[in-house]
């Protein structure tokens, strides 16, 4: 290891999501559209897939890549659905919650203020990606949040 270089490269935090997508350029271009996310560069395939595109969505970064089922990347849309939810804090959910669904996003839960203390709404984005997008309303200690689950049914009795 090259001791000048760092591990973790500048801008960077520990953990990127990576998705993969049917049409990656597309969802490219929908995220800057939807969630204001800053494009950083496509890498393109000699058959026009994108094999690498970087993004910035505020201060985290996001790698995507287009499906290709024979080297065992598949899309939430080859999938039938998807697993996975990615979180996004924003300034203003209710602002970015339109914002994405103006660009063609499909909300699936309108934006809710939550016992947790997030004001907290879902979309699922045209290339089947999960979006939970939430603004941070009120700190709170964890046996208030345990507490707050209960009174909401989701703890328990």
């Amino acid at each position: 290891m090259n001791p000048s270089v760092k591990p973790i490269p500048e801008g960077m935090h520990s953990l990127t999501p990576h998705l993969v997508c049917r049409d990656a350029a597309a969802a490219m271009d929908f995220y800057g559209r939807a969630f204001g996310a800053r494009d950083c560069g496509r890498l393109a395939g000699p058959d026009g897939k994108l094999m690498h595109g970087m993004m910035f969505v505020g201060d985290s970064a996001l790698m995507l890549v287009d499906e290709n089922p024979q080297w065992g990347m598949h899309s939430p849309l080859g999938l039938n659905g998807t697993p996975v939810i990615v979180h996004l804090y924003v300034e203003d959910v209710d602002a970015t919650m339109a914002r994405a669904v103006g660009a063609g996003a499909t909300q699936l839960m309108p934006a809710t203020d939550m016992f947790w203390g997030d004001r907290y709404g879902q979309v699922r984005d045209p290339f089947g990606h999960v979006w939970s997008v939430a603004t941070h309303i009120r700190d709170m200690r964890p046996e208030e949040i345990a507490a707050a689950a209960k009174d909401a049914r989701c703890g328990g009795a």
